[in-house]
Order: structure tokens, then C-alpha cells, then sequence
């Protein structure tokens, strides 16, 4: 097959390509099929090119969700032994998806009048929007300055949960529930932070910052009431056992990640190596200025690593403390109701594993680890011979995915899509879509929100058809579905919520 501009891609499968590079490199591998595939605009082929072309990159790969991002696409993977690359993990460090699963059926949560008294429980609780903390609602979880640094340097550790009310047991339900500095402690962020907090301006808006955990941002951040369909066969059936998931059970589906603390990390990384690569007049990969970089073993690494794993540690508390505050509200509901932590897995992250027969740093932006059973890092968990649930989020109409790796993974680096991934940007979306339909369709399906009007930006119709990008991820090889979740009512972005 010959490539073109128009379609520069040599079809190897049903639902996989390469992507040639210039200079015989080692090509991108693409996941999707053909109409996936025409999802890919100029620009997200373009920043796929410059990032595979960049220094140090041994791998890359384009998933089905990739579309237009900060120096390289959404939707990639990155891998590279020696150099470590911000834009490859993005400026929300450590988005990430949880699952938690509620043990009362959907029979519960059928009459609409309950399930907004659940809106308002989690609203009470869990802000919502651009800068909104603890003080935003009656009911959240305080979280002090020192506690705060705590959760920061130490992540999900036991002393950390206990304090902020946390089962300590969810944190074996976490891909990673502690990160450490580049040398492989935590006392490398202890001091990492002290000498971030000698800035006058960083160190007054840390608390700030701090008080963001157990809250969503805005965007396309969202928690979402789910009803639990699993899928048929016999595999799935005992997977979903191993998991913790019933068929026709409620579950509460988080997408958020590191907050402002987060952004204010990633954002100084960007600025400190642009300073340091105009110093130097060190060239761009593809002239893009979202595409430093710094080689392993500098200070300029060490320093991204630790930025990175500080803002990581946020996100995965933020995580574990929304699903524990969430619990609290179906709990006042429903008194004496029990709930578990499912999974909690990133799609921001930058994370040391062996690939290519050698240990690599893998790069996932909006890219979603797929360890199958028997991969020698789920050792000693509670996946170890099944595999680790994978949480994609879809669109609350046409549902969202838990999904299970395949060995067929190995040939994306063990990674699949984050989610159904953009189709519409986000001012297009507002210019095309009819908000009235929006409204009524999510009516129309008896899907409650928060919100006055949905936002327009985050309708269905802004994102990829995601059966079709979930046929990519199985004719691949890559996972099988272990379940579908459908959406009984969604909290977004609290600015436009009503009373």
C-alpha cells in the first residue's frame, strides 16, 4: 500500500497501521480501524511525527482516542531509556479514572427524586469547577497544610488514609498508590518541596492548592452513577468476580486528576526547560516549544521527575478521598450501605517499566496502562492472574467501558485509549451543537445532572463514536470488555450546576 498525504498510513490489520517516518525510524504503531483512522486531523499526525523523531524515543504509539494536544497528541504513548519528556504526560499530571462499587442494585436508584437527593449528598461534599475547594461545600473533608504536604510527599500511605478517613485497603486497589522521588524516595520530595516553597508565590498558594483535595475540576472532569451490565461469557464472568463487579449493580465512575497543584507543577516544568533549552539553543524537536525535554541522570530531569511524582501523589489522593466521601453521601441515603474501591488507574503519567526487553520510561497521555494476567508487575496484587480493570469513559449516553488486557497488548507497550477521545473541539462544539437537543437527549434518556444546561462543549456528539473506538481496542488484540456502565446521572463542572 502506498502512503499519501491524505492517508500516510500502511494498513497491517483490521484495526492497526504503522505510521512511516522520515529517515527509515522505527514507525509509529496505530490502533484503529479505517474510520478511526480518518479521525487523525493534519495537526495530531503531525505532533505524532515530531514526538517519535524526538530525542531518545524508542516507541510510540497513536490509539484509537488520540486527537490535537500539548506537544504531542492525546491518546498517545511514549517510551524512551533515557530521556524524560513533560509533554508526553501532560499538564493535568496523573488524570485518572476510579471506580467505585455500591451494594444496592439498580432497583435503588430507578426513581429520579432519589437519585437527586444523591446529586445534592455528593454536591455537598465533592466541589465541582475551575478553583473550587473544600471551603466551596457544607460537607467536605478538611484537609490541613500539614496533612496536605503529607498526602503530597507520601501519597495513599496508611498514615495519610486514616487521617483523611480513607479504608487503607483501597490503596491495594490503586495502580500506584505512592510515588517517590528520581532517586526512589519519598525524602527526595520532602526537600523537592521545601526548596519549590523558598518561592514566595508558589508557597502562598499551596494551601490554596491543598484544599482542593476531594474535588473535581472542570472540563471534562465528571462523576457519574453507573449501573453495572456485564459482559457475556465465562471469562468475563469471573473476571468481573475478581474485580468486585455485579451484573445490575450501582457503581460511581471519577474522572479528575491532580487539580491546580498539578497544573502549577507541569506549568513550571514548561517554563524552567523552555528557559533552559533558549540558554543553550538546544533545537525543538519539530520546532515546538511543548516538546522539551530533559535527559535522565540531569538536575532537569531529576527535578521533572520529582515535580511529576509530587503532583501524582495529589491526584491520587484527590482520588481515593471523592470515592470515600462519595460512599458517605449513598450512605446518607442509604444508611448502612457498604461500598469498595474497584480500581483507581491513571492516563497522565510517566512510569519506569520494562519494554523492549530493557527498563524504559513509558510516557501514557490519555493512554491507559493494559497489564494482562501473569505480567510480573501485577505480582502479589489482587490481578495478578486476571489482569487490572481498565476504566474508559465514554460519554454518558452511550456508556463507558471496564475492560481487561489481552498478551495482544504488548504490542502498544501494554496500553490502551483513555476513553472515547475528541472529535469536535471545544469552540466548535459550542458553535455546531443545538444545546435545547443536548438537553433533551440526556431527558430523553432519564440521565439527571447537576447542571442548568449540559455543557455544551462536553456534549456526546464532541466525541469519537466509542464502539467504534472499542472495536479497534478488541480486533487488536489489545483488551476484552469485562463490563459496560450506564449512566444514571452525571455531576459536571459546578459553575453551571443549579440548587
Amino acid at each position: 500500500m502506498v502512503t499519501n498525504r491524505d492517508n500516510p498510513f500502511i494498513e497491517t490489520g483490521e484495526a492497526e497501521a504503522i505510521l512511516p517516518l522520515p529517515n527509515d525510524a522505527k514507525p509509529v504503531t496505530v490502533i484503529g480501524t479505517p474510520a478511526i483512522r480518518n479521525t487523525f486531523d493534519e495537526v495530531c499526525i503531525k505532533q505524532t511525527i515530531n514526538s517519535a523523531m524526538a530525542p531518545g524515543v524508542s516507541t510510540m504509539v497513536l490509539n484509537p482516542d488520540a486527537h490535537l494536544g500539548y506537544g504531542t497528541p492525546v491518546g498517545c504513548v511514549l517510551s524512551s531509556p533515557s530521556h524524560i519528556y513533560p509533554g508526553p504526560v501532560g499538564v493535568d499530571i496523573k488524570c485518572s479514572m476510579s471506580l467505585l462499587s455500591v451494594d444496592i442494585d439498580e432497583s435503588a436508584i430507578r426513581q429520579p427524586q432519589v437519585r437527586r437527593r444523591l446529586i445534592n449528598a455528593i454536591c455537598e461534599r465533592t466541589p465541582t469547577g475551575t478553583g473550587k475547594g473544600q471551603r466551596s461545600v457544607p460537607k467536605a473533608r478538611h484537609v490541613s497544610d500539614q496533612l496536605g504536604r503529607k498526602a503530597i510527599t507520601q501519597g495513599a500511605s496508611a498514615e495519610v488514609c486514616e487521617q483523611l478517613g480513607i479504608p487503607v485497603e483501597w490503596a491495594m486497589r490503586c495502580e500506584d498508590a505512592q510515588h517517590t522521588g528520581h532517586d526512589g524516595t519519598h525524602n527526595a520530595l520532602d526537600r523537592r518541596l521545601d526548596i519549590l516553597c523558598r518561592n514566595n508565590q508558589f508557597s502562598q498558594r499551596l494551601p490554596r492548592k491543598v484544599r482542593q483535595l476531594g474535588s473535581y475540576g472542570g472540563g471534562n472532569h465528571f462523576g457519574e452513577c453507573e449501573v453495572v451490565r456485564l459482559a457475556e461469557g465465562d471469562r468475563a464472568k469471573n473476571t468481573a468476580e475478581v474485580f468486585g463487579l455485579k451484573d445490575g449493580q450501582v457503581a460511581f465512575l471519577s474522572h479528575c486528576g491532580s487539580r491546580g497543584f498539578g497544573h502549577d507543577l507541569a506549568a513550571g516544568q514548561f517554563r524552567a526547560l523552555q528557559a533552559h533549552f533558549a540558554k543553550w539553543d538546544t533545537p525543538l524537536p519539530g520546532g515546538d516549544r511543548q516538546l522539551v525535554y530533559a535527559p535522565l541522570g540531569t538536575h532537569e530531569a531529576n527535578n521533572y521527575i520529582d515535580d511529576m511524582s509530587m503532583g501524582a501523589n495529589f491526584a491520587t489522593v484527590n482520588h481515593l478521598l471523592i470515592n470515600a466521601l462519595v460512599l458517605e453521601a449513598f450512605q446518607e441515603i442509604f444508611p448502612g450501605v457498604d461500598g469498595r474501591l474497584v480500581y483507581f488507574i491513571s492516563h497522565n503519567i510517566a512510569r519506569q517499566e520494562v519494554v523492549n526487553d530493557r527498563l524504559e520510561w513509558v510516557h501514557r497521555k490519555g493512554a491507559t496502562r493494559a497489564f494482562p494476567g501473569g505480567h510480573h508487575a501485577l505480582k502479589d496484587t489482587p490481578f495478578a492472574d486476571t489482569g487490572h480493570p481498565i476504566l474508559l469513559p465514554g460519554n454518558p449516553q452511550a456508556g463507558s467501558a471496564v475492560m481487561v488486557a489481552d498478551p495482544g497488548a504488548e504490542k502498544s507497550c501494554y496500553s490502551v485509549n483513555h476513553g472515547a477521545g475528541r472529535i469536535m473541539g471545544r469552540k466548535a462544539a459550542a458553535r455546531t451543537l443545538d444545546q435545547a437537543k443536548v438537553d433533551a437527549s440526556f431527558a430523553e434518556r432519564d440521565i439527571l445532572t447537576n447542571c442548568r444546561t449540559y455543557p455544551i462543549d462536553e456534549a456526546p456528539d464532541a466525541y469519537k463514536d466509542f464502539d467504534e473506538v472499542l472495536r479497534s481496542v478488541k480486533t487488536a488484540g489489545l483488551a476484552s470488555e469485562v463490563a459496560r456502565l450506564d449512566a444514571k446521572f452525571v455531576i459536571k463542572d459546578g459553575d453551571k450546576a443549579d440548587d
